[in-house]
């Protein structure tokens, strides 16, 4: 079919178009008319993507691309809602609890019926590429619309403070349980410690370990010292028994025996000169010489006892040796007990300290939790107000009537189309051909009734 039997076909069954068309149109009307007249209201939320109030920093899930998309399930979750139906007391109005009286025969809750209600009125979408959300709510009443609107956007806000606040509050049951937990684990160790010091007197560890290892150091020093004196002691001892004693040291600083060779020296000279003067037979020269002979007794009893002496204080000398020895033995063990001791009380305050570096950690966050919880910061901030709008949004009478006429156009030529293919008529040369297959040979113009 070609575009001119197109329109021989429109020309031919006008009167089923038309007739199509205009109950398309009609009923478009109709319909229109009908409808119940709507307003939306739209109010906008920014998400300002700033740093926490209290922990000072940018969480990253708020930069994510998901973060604008779960804000938009919240504002038309349940819970939003059901804060919109008690902020503004919907469920305490006469008119809609006959609504629900109707539509569910007064079952279930009414709170949560016009949560339901409000959600199929709602729209939230947020602004291409920006973190601006728009919450618009399509009303019968104007001014409801408009604090419908302003109810979800604040109900949005409040229930984000909750959802920051809630598990804030969580936190600080579980860390104020956690630090008395702590807090009792500390003062037992603390309380062990104490026992352990006042069992073992390690009031002053350091300073008593300072003390007892100086008293050690004293201890070496005169073993050191003793065991020298207990050496040199019994050298001489050796050597007055093989050598001649008078030479020995100990001998020779004698001031007794000193003195005994000085006058053994004076008579020894005085002799010399009796002999000389007097000669040796006479009674002075005999006396001197029996004086000079007292005087080398005087002087070999004087180094023997000496040298005897040196026999003595050798023993003192090894008796202190024992006596330093064990005492120094006695000292390091004590010293190391000592030690054990300040290793364990080293032990005990570490744990004292670990306690208190736990209990101060979760007192730090059970306080940053306390301000989380009781924080009313968000976020979340109105950015534009609804208002009363003044031109409807639905039903949009232009846009319908415009569409009612072309569906009409549409419908009507199509019925015209299918009618004209189940009753094909002969409307032009063409159909002729098409219809009878045959070659066209002539064609008789129209004969009007006057004969002409």
């Amino acid at each position: 079919m070609n575009f001119q039997q197109f329109l021989l076909v429109l020309r031919a069954r006008w009167w089923l178009a038309v007739g199509i068309m205009s109950v398309v149109i009609l009923a478009t009307a109709i319909w229109t008319w009908r409808q119940p007249k709507l307003y939306t209201a739209s109010a906008s939320v920014v998400v300002d993507a700033k740093p926490d109030p209290v922990a000072g920093v940018v969480y990253p899930e708020e930069l994510s691309s998901s973060y604008m998309a779960t804000q938009v399930d919240i504002i038309g979750s349940e819970r939003v809602a059901l804060r919109v139906v008690k902020n503004l007391k919907l469920d305490q109005d006469p008119g809609f609890r006959e609504q629900w009286q109707k539509a569910t025969g007064g079952r279930g809750d009414v709170g949560d019926w016009l949560a339901v209600y409000l959600k199929g009125a709602l729209t939230a979408a947020p602004s291409r590429e920006s973190n601006v959300i728009n919450i618009a709510i399509t009303w019968p009443d104007s001014k409801a619309a408009a604090a419908l609107a302003n109810a979800f956007a604040q109900a949005y806000v409040d229930t984000n403070i909750d959802l920051k606040v809630e598990p804030a509050r969580q936190y600080a049951d579980w860390f104020n349980e956690r630090s008395q937990v702590l807090r009792n684990d500390l003062k037992a160790k603390q309380q062990r410690l104490a026992d352990y010091q006042t069992a073992h007197d390690l009031v002053a560890t350091d300073e008593r370990l300072d003390i007892e290892t100086a008293r050690l150091n004293e201890l070496s020093t005169e073993l050191v010292t003793i065991q020298g004196q207990r050496d040199d002691s019994q050298s001489h001892q050796k050597q007055g028994r093989i050598a001649n004693i008078e030479e020995l040291p100990e001998v020779l600083q004698s001031a007794m025996v000193s003195g005994l060779k000085s006058d053994l020296s004076k008579a020894e000279a005085q002799r010399e000169d009796l002999a000389a003067r007097l000669g040796k037979n006479h009674p002075d020269y005999k006396t001197n010489e029996a004086e000079i002979v007292r005087l080398r007794a005087r002087i070999a009893e004087e180094s023997a006892k000496i040298v005897a002496s040196l026999g003595s204080t050798t023993q003192v000398n090894q008796r202190r040796e024992s006596d330093v020895i064990e005492a120094l033995e006695a000292q390091k063990k004590r010293i190391l007990a000592l030690k054990l001791q300040h290793d364990e009380a080293a032990e005990l305050q570490n744990d004292v300290a670990g306690a208190q570096h736990n209990l101060d950690a979760v007192t730090q966050r059970e306080a940053q939790s306390i301000l989380e919880s009781q924080t009313q910061q968000t976020n979340i901030v109105l950015l534009t107000p609804a208002v009363e709008p003044l031109v409807r949004s639905s039903p949009k009478v232009a846009i319908n009537m415009a569409l009612g006429i072309f569906f009409g156009v549409l419908f009507g030529t199509l019925s015209a189309l299918i009618v004209e293919i189940r009753d094909r008529r002969v409307r032009s040369d063409d159909d002729m051909h098409e219809l009878l297959g045959v070659p066209l040979l002539g064609t008789v113009g129209l004969v009007s009734f006057d004969g002409r």
